[in-house]
């Protein structure tokens, strides 16, 4: 008889710890941090007056939680993706590109010999196409091989970077589907004054 009262004053007293204990972690749940010893002497439960009777010591978890912040790229800032079934074989992209820098330079001579710009000049040399227009600014294009590009250095819209757009049957910068020879026309007459037709 003595035995079974023990047993039911041990159940009572664990069930009564359990739900001091359950007490304790909902009042500190809506704290985010809190240190170690802190968690540890809350949880605890008082020592009981009897020094025979058990102790009980409850242990929970720490988590700490991370958030992440994510940014929205705006995807019409980014270049079009390159179709690389499109791309250019070596040899198709040299007589391409070789035969619209070529055309440039006449076309450019022309323009040269109807407009008065002081220092104006242009030269061909080591597939580099270079346009001086004195105090205006200085035009460079050139291939890139490798990327079977080319290259545009503008003193009004910087540098840029043309792929050949079949459709179209012109150089085309993916950012913006600006055409180069179009480009050239539109700075030229801002420029200089005087329009001239590249095409």
């Amino acid at each position: 008889m003595r035995k079974l009262r023990y047993a039911v004053s041990l159940t009572r007293q664990s069930l009564s710890s359990t739900l001091h204990f359950h007490s304790k972690m909902a009042s500190i749940m809506p704290t985010r941090f809190l240190p170690l010893r802190t968690i540890w002497n809350v949880l605890e439960p008082p020592p009981s007056p009897s020094s025979s009777s058990p102790r009980y010591f409850y242990t929970a978890p720490l988590i700490a939680c991370r958030s992440f912040s994510s940014k929205v790229v705006d995807e019409s800032q980014a270049p079009a993706p390159i179709d690389y079934i499109s791309v250019l074989q070596e040899d198709e992209f040299h007589r391409l590109a070789d035969s619209t820098i070529n055309h440039l330079l006449e076309k450019l001579e022309e323009y040269g010999d109807n407009i008065e710009i002081d220092g104006f000049d242009v030269d061909y040399g080591n597939e580099v196409l270079t346009l001086k227009l004195g105090n205006l600014g200085t035009y460079v294009v050139n291939k890139q091989s490798p990327n079977r590009q080319i290259w545009l250095s503008s003193p009004v819209s910087g540098p840029s970077r043309f792929d050949w757009d079949s459709s179209s049957q012109a150089w085309v910068y993916r950012r913006n589907k600006a055409n180069l020879l179009g480009i050239l026309q539109t700075e030229l007459k801002q420029l200089c004054g005087e329009s001239v037709n590249l095409s």
